[in-house]
């Protein structure tokens, strides 16, 4: 049995960046705030003082704690920020996410074994960006999935090795453009940038399968991190389904990871394969900002799927709910994983899975 610890988006830019030890110029180009101090006074003034210059390991709160107890085999998550001192501003793009090179410990005080890069935010600074982000991620001994120098990087998997001898698991990673990546941010032969899927489809998802098959051997298990849809919106577009399913019906993937809503979305196990089709955001900065409270994007999910280590066969799912208070993830209370169990239960009718929870406030997966 191999163990996975999965989560939703990490994005440690912005003002998450403005509180660590060493924080980037907060210059933004965005219409609602100019500089990226104005997103930590919106949180302090929802939840209170929040200080600066605090520990690398701050943001992760109690999250270590549930990483220490439940002991994955492999910590993958989809950082969705540029770490780079690059002042190259996307042109046009409404937010830009950076965190200060200095402030890498915080991802890697995690102990995460690799970051999904295939995402709409890698490139807000530009191939400059992208290219100082790969240059510090591999230094750090990071593994990285989806965006690279050119495109037979960017879409070459991660390779993290299991305890057992000779076991792997494979990160795959796509950007999609209904998440909000632009095109031209694709990888080529001749530059830098994403693995970028301009369709979802049943014939992409033999195509994406192909290359998995072509690089997985005997045992080993295979994580298709996909970066799609819209930010707020429970329903799940066929399109993504039929994706998802034909990446494991054509034998490619055993996960799909896939992420961009900014809260929860339904779960579901296609011939017994998990798929995730909405992971929520895991870390940000949008405390204070009003507007989709009936989403709760303030609660997110630490899940544990356990895999059969000769089949990929999803044999559980644990999820641990999380809160995010003071830019800090902490255990939630009753009343929120009551909201995400029901949240995750009505979601999942449709999807074949039902929701329980334990006396100690996880959930878990039947199906």
């Amino acid at each position: 049995m191999s163990k996975l610890f999965l989560c939703g988006d990490v994005m440690t830019g912005r003002g998450i960046d403005q509180v660590l030890p060493h924080a980037g110029k907060p210059d933004l180009f965005e219409s609602y705030i100019r500089s990226a101090v104005g997103y930590v006074q919106l949180a302090e003034r929802a939840s209170g003082s929040i200080g600066r210059g605090l520990d690398f390991a701050y943001p992760w709160g109690e999250a270590l704690a549930v990483l220490a107890e439940r002991r994955p085999d492999a910590r993958i998550i989809n950082l969705e920020t540029a770490v780079t001192a690059s002042d190259d501003a996307q042109p046009g793009k409404g937010i830009h996410y950076r965190m200060h090179p200095d402030n890498l410990p915080c991802i890697t005080s995690a102990r995460i074994d690799c970051c999904a890069l295939a995402n709409n935010h890698v490139l807000d600074w530009g191939r400059a960006g992208l290219a100082e982000t790969l240059m510090l991620l591999y230094a750090a001994g990071l593994r990285t999935a989806g965006a690279g120098r050119d495109a037979q990087e960017a879409e070459a998997p991660a390779v993290v090795e299991l305890p057992a001898a000779g076991a792997r698991v494979l990160v795959f990673a796509y950007a999609t453009p209904t998440s909000g990546t632009p095109a031209d941010w694709a990888a080529t032969r001749q530059r830098g940038g994403v693995n970028f899927l301009g369709e979802l489809s049943g014939r992409s998802a033999e195509r994406a399968a192909e290359t998995m098959l072509q690089h997985r051997r005997a045992g080993d298990i295979v994580v298709a991190s996909v970066h799609w849809g819209d930010n707020w919106g429970f329903d799940i577009p066929r399109e993504e389904r039929t994706f998802a399913h034909g990446l494991i019906d054509a034998g490619g993937a055993d996960v799909v990871y896939g992420h961009s809503s900014h809260h929860v979305k339904g779960i579901e196990v296609h011939r017994g394969k998990l798929v995730l089709y909405g992971c929520g955001d895991f870390l940000n900065d949008y405390e204070g900002i009003s507007g989709h409270e009936e989403y709760r994007p303030d609660l997110s999910l630490m899940y544990f799927p356990a895999l059969d280590a000769a089949t990929g066969e999803l044999r559980a799912l644990d999820a641990v709910p999380m809160r995010i208070r003071r830019f800090r993830l902490e255990r939630a209370a009753a009343d929120d994983v009551s909201w995400l169990r029901g949240t995750l239960e009505r979601e999942g009718r449709a999807l074949g899975t039902r929701v329980t929870a334990d006396a100690q406030g996880a959930l878990s997966l039947a199906w």
